[in-house]
């Protein structure tokens, strides 16, 4: 276990929170509460959920909470998954930042650290894997074996300095098992941060599990023990609240956001100039569809002017892991000859500089009704015109709704695509002043210290409250 908070960079106020309505209740506590909060994607992680875990604690120490980060040892994303280690300079300097180490079977590559029937038999290999990680007292595949060193490290860091708070994020579900553990240890109340959900297929809409399964009935025990749960967008919540009624009055929206340190520069209110350049980051997953957008992209091209002289930049990660996905980079090498390019990751210090380089915005998002995704509430904050690659009943659309400049493609067939873009590219090219500062206002009410806020507020007072003599 070991702690990087005596080495800590230079902070910047990422996801600032003003606590000045809080001051006269916390002047009545006799110490500052103490938050644990656990996540298994904290950077150096590069994935699409570290922003929300770096936001999180980062608001509650604004707050005037002493905070202490659990998760896994930086090697685990420098081998597996890749890193951004610029977001490591965003940690609030009086955060505690806990390491636990995190073995991932199923990525490994050192073929000397093979079993023998991995080595032989690769198949029989994964289908046992994964049938024993369903056994487990505690299913989360590819994630339970992380459970006994973060459990242990909990009831260490609870020990040394006892925690009035856990709060816990997804995914994986297996780090909801600190705060399991000192619920049931010593009492420690807690928020699960579900996010997405966990028996809820977000892209189909139905059940992952049963309530029957062993996941089922762990999500059960843990909601019903939780004093909040999180969850990114209305329909989710209104599903687990539908789900389980008897807790409805617990579950809360906290939607992601922008960060005002790391949001692109919200776009001068001026035309922009052809050849226009329309940009999509984000991680491309076998769930978006880069194949329809492509399909779109090139009837525009044939139809308009406008679009045929344009180019598509397309950034980010081939897949969630370091290698890409092969087949997702066969998509983009064979779109090359369309105007379409793939140049990679970005950095998210350098964010708001490639956002300067483009002049509309695609939102490429695979289908479902739960989907929000959080690249939404950055492409708002730039005030460009975005094009909706999804279907309309995902639930990035009710993000959208009103934005002056929001160009969704009325399905995912090409000529709907294709009226998208060349709408946007118009929009681009002739926009009024009016509209595009219309465009940069509404962004505004998506900054994720204004999601934060409500919750790191009233758990704040109810910690305080905890320590007030009756």
């Amino acid at each position: 276990m070991t702690s990087v908070s005596d080495n800590a960079p230079e902070m910047h106020h990422f996801g600032a929170y003003q606590p000045t309505a809080l001051a006269d209740t916390m002047c009545l506590v006799s110490r500052r509460p103490h938050l644990l909060y656990v996540a298994w994607g904290y950077p150096p992680c590069r994935g699409g959920g570290v922003y929300r875990a770096l936001a999180t604690p980062n608001a509650f120490a604004a707050a005037g909470w002493e905070v202490t980060v659990l998760t896994v040892d930086r090697d685990t994303f420098l081998k597996y998954t890749g890193t951004d280690e610029s977001l490591e300079a965003l940690i609030n300097p009086a955060i505690n930042v806990v390491r636990t180490p995190f073995v991932w079977d199923a990525l490994e590559t050192d073929i000397r650290r093979y079993s023998w029937l991995r080595a032989h038999a690769p198949r029989v290999w994964r289908r046992w894997r994964k049938y024993a990680e369903k056994c487990k007292r505690f299913p989360d595949i590819g994630y339970s074996g992380w459970r006994p060193d973060l459990e242990a490290a909990a009831t260490r860091i609870h020990a040394e300095h006892p925690v009035d708070l856990v709060v816990a994020t997804a995914n994986p579900a297996t780090a909801w098992m600190a705060a399991w553990a000192l619920h049931k240890s010593a009492g420690v109340p807690y928020v699960l941060d579900q996010r997405d959900g966990w028996t809820l297929d977000v892209f189909s809409g139905q059940r992952h599990h049963t309530e029957r399964s062993r996941i089922g009935r762990w999500e059960r025990r843990l909601l019903s023990s939780a004093r909040e749960a999180w969850f990114v967008n209305e329909p989710i919540r209104t599903w687990y609240a539908k789900e389980y009624p008897a807790l409805a009055d617990r579950m809360h929206v906290v939607m992601n956001g922008w960060d005002a340190d790391l949001a692109p520069a919200a776009a001068a209110p001026t035309p922009a100039t052809r050849p226009l350049t329309f940009g999509y980051i984000g991680t491309i997953s076998r769930m978006v569809p880069l194949g329809e957008f492509v399909a779109g992209w090139e009837r525009a091209r044939a139809s308009d002017d406008v679009v045929a002289q344009a180019r598509a930049v397309l950034r980010g990660y081939l897949g969630f892991y370091t290698t890409p996905n092969p087949a997702q980079l066969q998509l983009v090498t064979d779109a090359e000859k369309s105007g379409v390019s793939f140049d990679g990751p970005v950095p998210k210090a350098e964010i708001a500089s490639v956002y300067n380089g483009f002049d509309v915005l695609l939102l490429i998002l695979g289908s479902g009704l739960y989907v929000t995704s959080g690249k939404v509430f950055e492409y708002l904050a730039t005030g460009l015109p975005v094009v909706s690659v999804h279907d309309p009943s995902n639930a990035a659309t009710d993000v959208l709704r009103g934005y002056p400049l929001w160009f969704p493609a009325r399905s995912l067939a090409p000529d709907d695509i294709a009226d998208a873009l060349i709408g946007a590219a118009h929009a681009a090219l002739d926009a009024d002043e009016a509209t595009r500062i219309a465009a940069r206002e509404f962004g505004q009410q998506y900054r994720r210290d204004r999601q934060l806020d409500p919750r790191v507020e009233a758990l704040t007072i109810s910690a305080a409250a905890a320590q007030v003599p009756a």
